[in-house]
């Protein structure tokens, strides 16, 4: 059996009950949460995000590849860190941020498949430019 595992931008605590994160560069934590092939969760657990500095939008990138993650949900992010998502092995899923707004919400939208891969279109412009 195959795990999915999940990362979720989330403001503190974290958790399936938690305010998700609409920066996920910026965010509190990740939750991450693995998803078995039949749609049932296996492990849920938080890891804290690293301190964004200059470039700091592609840090977390490395703190989610050595934690396993395979998917990020995200309400928006820039080009720069989807390019390194996608040169990581870790698909960018986008749940508008009217979706959702706790974790629970966003796993069971990827579970029924509701979210497209995130592309080009969708990303942060900077200053301000951003749809999230």
């Amino acid at each position: 059996m195959n795990t999915l595992r999940i990362a979720v931008p989330t403001d503190a605590p974290g958790g399936l009950g938690a305010k998700r994160s609409d920066h996920f560069g910026h965010c509190d934590l990740f939750t991450l949460v693995d998803v078995t092939d039949d749609g049932n969760i296996s492990t849920i657990q938080t890891v804290n995000n690293i301190e964004h500095g200059a470039g700091g939008c592609v840090r977390p990138v490395k703190l989610l590849r050595e934690n396993n993650v395979n998917t990020i949900v995200v309400s928006g992010m820039g080009a720069r860190p989807l390019q390194r998502f996608a040169e990581a092995g870790i698909k960018v899923l986008f749940a508008p941020r009217n979706f959702a707004e706790d974790i629970q919400s966003l796993i069971d939208g990827v579970v029924k498949n509701a979210f497209a891969p995130m592309d080009e279109k969708d990303v942060c412009q900077g200053h301000g430019n951003c749809h999230h």
